[in-house]
């Protein structure tokens, strides 16, 4: 009866160890896909291909830290909205080429902005001048409401937008845009946001005028479009930038739209304070 009762109570301990033992299992593996990721990303944000402007502003955009807080992983189908110069770019085409899917949504040639279409123009040749490094990248266009699909719709596991948001609120298509991200992700999928930060209870005029946009606006802004807010990060916060600068955001760098005007100050502030939000489409 002793023996029996003993081995009933071995094998009733050894069910929670063997679970706790496969717990580990996994998050040993997610912990070592993690530190692969962390490893690849810190390879290409001082790769060859960057810009070395670029590369002198990694220490005010933290592009490592941000990709992982949104969950990059190199299989995913991932849109970057309206990219610019390729800031981003130059780190996301090339550790998505292998394993996942690149979408670079642009500007239209369409658009009515004169500044757009040439800015178009520099990304393609961009892309076609480096083309081990960009092949792989598909061109989208994003020109509310004519041209709305950045990527088949409920496609991607990630979009990204990197200090747009106050240019869409300046042009009044904030609700566009963030309709297009719901409609390209997949449910489950993430939308990763970085903003300008404005004070909270900064008034819309504010929003339209300065380059920076509350937090909790933006929140209301995704909310609105259908996603859950799932968390915030201050990665990219920068306590010295009192956002009231005479020429908005632009005053810093690297616009420094003042010029020498005291330069050396808005030096010394760096680039701005910057809210990090994670939204994902619900299920």
């Amino acid at each position: 009866m002793y023996l029996k009762t003993l081995k009933n109570n071995t094998n009733s301990l050894s069910r929670p160890l063997g679970l706790l033992a496969a717990m580990g299992l996994v998050w040993s593996a997610s912990s070592s896909a993690a530190a692969d990721v962390e490893e690849r990303l810190r390879e290409l944000i001082t790769a060859d291909h960057r810009v070395e402007a670029h590369i002198e502003r990694n220490q005010y955009r933290n592009p490592v830290e941000t990709l992982m807080f949104f969950g990059l992983e190199p299989d995913m189908t991932v849109v970057e909205v309206l990219p610019g110069a390729g800031w981003y770019t130059e780190i996301l085409a090339p550790f998505l080429k292998d394993e996942g899917t690149f979408y670079a949504a642009h500007f239209s040639p369409s658009a009515s902005l004169s500044y757009q279409p040439p800015a178009l123009e520099r990304f393609r040749q961009k892309l076609i001048n480096n083309q081990d490094v960009y092949e792989e990248t598909i061109v989208t266009r994003l020109y509310p409401p004519a041209e709305m699909e950045i990527a088949p719709a409920a496609s991607a596991d990630l979009v990204l937008t990197f200090r747009n948001v106050h240019n869409w609120i300046m042009a009044g298509t904030q609700e566009e845009h963030f309709d297009a991200f719901y409609q390209a992700l997949k449910p489950g999928g993430v939308l990763g946001v970085v903003e300008h930060r404005a004070p909270e209870g900064s008034s819309m005029e504010v929003m339209e005028t300065t380059g920076y946009v509350t937090q909790d606006y933006t929140i209301e802004l995704a909310q609105e479009a259908g996603f859950e807010f799932v968390e915030s990060s201050e990665i990219n916060a920068n306590p010295r930038d009192t956002a009231d600068h005479p020429s908005g955001v632009w005053t810093l760098p690297p616009t420094l739209q003042l010029g020498d005007e005291n330069r050396e100050r808005y030096e010394a502030i760096g680039e701005s304070d910057r809210m990090t939000l994670k939204f994902r489409k619900p299920m």
